[in-house]
């Protein structure tokens, strides 16, 4: 797995200025994923200040920031070791670990959620299918693996990606090709979105995203796996 050790002082700035065009700063996006996440764990899992999250590739914490005080419980890890001690230092209400996704420091079914953001695409193809292992290990039965991925059909986000400078040689992830690797793993794809349609302020732009989510044109989407409840003979 790639590793954002070089990047880990200047990776806010680095995403801010591949954005720049977009007219929003990174808090923006940053907050309509984590709206999107505690909307899903409402639905599907019940109330989220229940749940205990773990954020897998949490990086500098800039998600965890907004996401922290609406959940139980929150772990991130990264194999970053500079980027988890920024986000140590940002004070955060969680606990985090310096550790790869390809083997997480967690026993068994320790969590309702395992969330990655923006990781996958940064994971060599060969590796995807163990991190999903992983990912599918660590959360109990009925538990939801969800990730969310930037969207190659979507012109603006491949030229945000383009001019990152911790994407450069990235290959994206399609919504299917997500879809498969939960399957891959033993997971079931419960829900699967485009997320980002419109960069408003205004209330109206979440009903507008959640009506064209089902078109696979947005800025991001996102795909959820739960895991099978376990069968006993």
């Amino acid at each position: 797995m790639a590793t954002f050790d070089a990047h880990a002082d200047t990776y806010e700035a680095s995403v801010q200025s591949s954005i720049s065009f977009a007219g929003r700063e990174l808090e923006f996006f940053t907050m309509r994923k984590v709206d999107t996440l505690v909307e899903l764990m409402s639905r599907r899992l019940g109330d989220p200040s229940e749940l205990t999250v773990l954020d897998v590739g949490c990086g500098t914490g800039v998600t965890d920031a907004l996401l922290s005080p609406r959940v139980g419980a929150l772990h991130g890890i990264d194999p970053a070791g500079e980027a988890v001690a920024q986000a140590q230092s940002r004070g955060i209400d969680a606990r985090y670990c310096a550790a790869s996704a390809l083997q997480l420091p967690y026993q068994p079914a320790s969590f309702d959620v395992a969330v990655a953001v923006c990781v996958l695409h940064h994971v060599d193809p060969p590796q995807r299918f163990d991190v999903m292992a992983e990912l599918r290990r660590v959360v109990r039965p009925g538990g939801l693996v969800v990730l969310f991925e930037h969207n190659p059909l979507n012109p603006a986000t491949r030229v945000a990606v383009s001019r990152c400078e911790f994407d450069v040689g990235v290959k994206l992830l399609t919504q299917g090709t997500t879809k498969r690797l939960l399957v891959s793993a033993g997971l079931d794809v419960i829900e699967a979105r485009g997320i980002i349609y419109s960069t408003s302020q205004a209330a109206w732009a979440s009903r507008f995203d959640r009506a064209m989510g089902a078109i696979p044109l947005g800025a991001q989407y996102y795909v959820v796996g739960r895991r099978p409840a376990e069968q006993f003979s």
